[in-house]
């Protein structure tokens, strides 16, 4: 009753002052709403924006949502145990340098262990958190909600870090281009498997005496990815896969010059505990910033289904494992590179991309797919931040193509 109470009071608000913008319209409904779900569904959230009015817009559900996440998970960030459905991570961190104008970076750091005892695991847990010191920044070292093998890269993981990087945002306030990932031993096994699954989220990633099982690194296009290994660690062959990783990327550096920036380290006549040497991983990833807009991306849907990879977004039906894509953005035109077990595609654009005031084409296989001016709309903004609350990396404008 309160919410049909409010909308019909919104209404009336709206009809007899027909001259207040969208934006205003936006910021009143909020005021009047608890629950923003229904945000998509007001007339307002439809209506073409300007450039201006998409930023402002942006801007005001970045405020929301990180008042609602506030509310939700002080608890819970006051304790150090974040908890999705049954999965608790806990987490310890401490903060280095002094902060930013823009923010705090972030370094998220995974212990080793893996299926072994609790206690051995805790014990991995904390020795993390002495491992490493960036020269700014929060150095953050989760423990992992369990105790197996694949712990780092089972499919809530990576829902469970979203969640951290917001979090870390709402009560520390830092620069979501600025994330970085790391681990070591069952920790590098995480990163080898969650950096690609998860590069638009970050700014670089560092695997230490890892294994990367079934991970594919074509998904780090975008992302600059160093790997540290001892060239005596030979269980599960980690050093002579290494070398493979080494090779790989060499190989999709060379077939796309401007992607795939990489670091190989293997260090002779150490094993698995590489004498901290690995520590100079740190300075080399905070050299970079994250490419929230590229202008090419590869993505391989690999590990896990993810329903969206920088500006390129997958319907819910419409997701597997091992769909492929490569797309590029030039000027005013999208290209369709290669798309495989994909059969339709929603791509988000914003003003930093290309000019949504002008005519934006989409081709596949030299088939026009689209042609027209996208519209700015509240609702793309919405559906683009309602679950990362990235104000770095914000869409006000879709298109939804066919590709069979």
């Amino acid at each position: 009753m309160k919410y049909l109470l409010h909308i019909a009071v919104f209404v009336i608000i709206a009809g007899c002052h027909p001259e207040v913008t969208t934006i205003a319209q936006f910021e009143r409904w909020l005021e009047l709403n608890d629950d923003v779900r229904f945000l998509q569904q007001q007339p307002f959230a439809t209506t073409p924006l300007s450039h201006k009015e998409a930023q402002e817009a942006a801007e005001l559900i970045h405020r929301r949502l990180k008042a609602d996440l506030r509310q939700k998970y002080a608890a819970q960030w006051s304790e150090k145990t974040l908890a999705l459905g049954t999965h608790k991570m806990p987490f310890e961190y401490k903060t280095f340098g002094e902060k930013p104008p823009e923010g705090w970076s972030l370094y998220i750091s995974m212990h080793g262990g893996g299926n072994t005892s609790q206690e051995m695991n805790d014990r991995q847990w904390k020795n993390q958190l002495e491992l490493y010191r960036p020269e700014e920044g929060i150095y953050i070292a989760p423990r992992a909600p369990d105790n197996s093998w694949n712990m780092w890269h089972k499919s809530y993981v990576d829902s469970l870090f979203c969640l951290l990087i917001q979090l870390a945002d709402v009560f520390e306030d830092i620069n979501t281009n600025r994330v970085y990932l790391m681990g070591y031993s069952a920790g590098g096994d995480g990163t080898y498997q969650l950096a690609p699954r998860m590069a638009d989220r970050l700014a670089a990633a560092a695997m230490m005496a890892g294994h990367p099982n079934d991970a594919s690194p074509v998904s780090l296009r975008n992302l600059p990815f160093t790997l540290h290994m001892g060239a005596e660690d030979s269980a599960y062959n980690r050093n002579g896969i290494a070398s493979d990783w080494a090779t790989i990327l060499d190989e999709l550096q060379n077939n796309d010059p401007e992607g795939y920036i990489h670091d190989v380290q293997i260090y002779k006549k150490v094993g698995h505990w590489m004498e901290q040497r690995d520590t100079t991983a740190v300075a080399w990833m905070a050299q970079f910033g994250r490419d929230a807009y590229p202008r090419k991306i590869t993505w391989d849907q690999n590990g896990k289904q993810h329903s969206r990879f920088y500006w390129l977004a997958l319907p819910e039906n419409n997701r597997q494992l091992d769909a492929v894509l490569i797309v590029s953005c030039e000027y005013q035109l999208i290209t369709i590179e290669e798309a495989r077990n994909v059969n339709r595609l929603i791509i988000y654009l914003n003003d930093e991309l290309l000019s949504l005031d002008d005519i934006v084409e989409v081709e596949y296989n030299k088939d026009l797919l689209f042609r027209g001016k996208p519209e700015r709309t509240i609702a793309t903004v919405w559906e683009t931040m309602k679950d990362r609350n990235d104000p770095r990396q914000v869409f006000s404008a879709r298109i939804e193509v066919y590709l069979n």
